[in-house]
């Protein structure tokens, strides 16, 4: 006699043993695999499909059972580490698979019907509140760093920069250098930033061409510290200035 089931109520054989199974109420981990082939055998038996490519999957299934149920009247298998192999293992293993997939499936069905009950109120936060920006602490920011050991720096590399001026040929005339702008510095430092990781700062300096080179990098340095960008640290006073660019730079 067939098992009252339709085959729309399973996704496939291995949907239609996880009922079997919860249906008699079996220990999937000791599966008494005559009982459970006999009456998989009826369900197919009892099939009405046209589908040759459904029903072969069944029928693959069946095999593997039947094959199961064979070497179950067999001796039993030992390893190489002398331990007994048990012949339903690999279908265990597939059938706890297929239900952990199964069981996540209902849980994103669940969220979805749950996420088309909610609805979003739209922004209603006047403008001038939504463009406002907490003021920076520059001293907090920098902990024990001050500004004034940054502007040494500054001013020591200006100076570098100063004396690299050939005194012969500056005399020959005014030679007008491309303007320098915050936002191509800032784009600069930060890529920089991002490549390095962990730099100089004295050394990010010395590598600009001008004193204007210098001075909108310094400026785009401090900005950057300002939006989180990057973050500076002493290890000791009168140490290099080290700049360190943050996971999100």
């Amino acid at each position: 006699m067939g098992i009252p089931v339709k085959l729309e109520a399973f996704e496939g054989p291995l949907d239609l043993l996880l009922h079997l199974i919860d249906k008699n109420k079996i220990d999937i981990y000791d599966i008494p695999i005559v009982e459970i082939t006999s009456q998989y055998m009826e369900y197919i038996a009892a099939m009405e499909q046209d589908d040759l490519n459904v029903m072969s999957e069944f029928l693959v299934m069946a095999a593997t059972l039947l094959d199961i149920k064979c070497r179950m009247l067999l001796p039993k298998e030992v390893n190489e580490e002398g331990e007994e192999e048990d012949p339903r293992a690999e279908l265990v293993e597939k059938l706890l698979e297929y239900k952990m997939y199964k069981l996540m499936g209902l849980e994103l069905r669940d969220k979805q019907v749950d996420g088309e009950l909610l609805w979003f109120k739209e922004p209603s936060i006047p403008e001038e509140v939504s463009k406002y920006q907490q003021p920076v602490d520059l001293d907090l920011l920098l902990g024990d760093l001050t500004l004034s050991r940054l502007s040494e720096v500054f001013q020591d590399v200006i100076k570098k920069q100063a004396g690299k001026i050939d005194p012969v040929r500056s005399q020959f005339g005014k030679i007008e250098k491309e303007e320098v702008t915050l936002p191509e510095k800032l784009t600069y430092v930060r890529n920089y930033a991002r490549t390095s990781k962990r730099f100089s700062f004295r050394e990010l300096l010395e590598k600009q061409s001008s004193k204007t080179q210098i001075v909108v990098t310094f400026l785009a340095i401090l900005e950057l510290m300002k939006d989180g960008t990057i973050e500076i640290e002493q290890t000791k006073a009168f140490d290099d200035i080290t700049i360190t660019a943050k996971e999100a730079a």
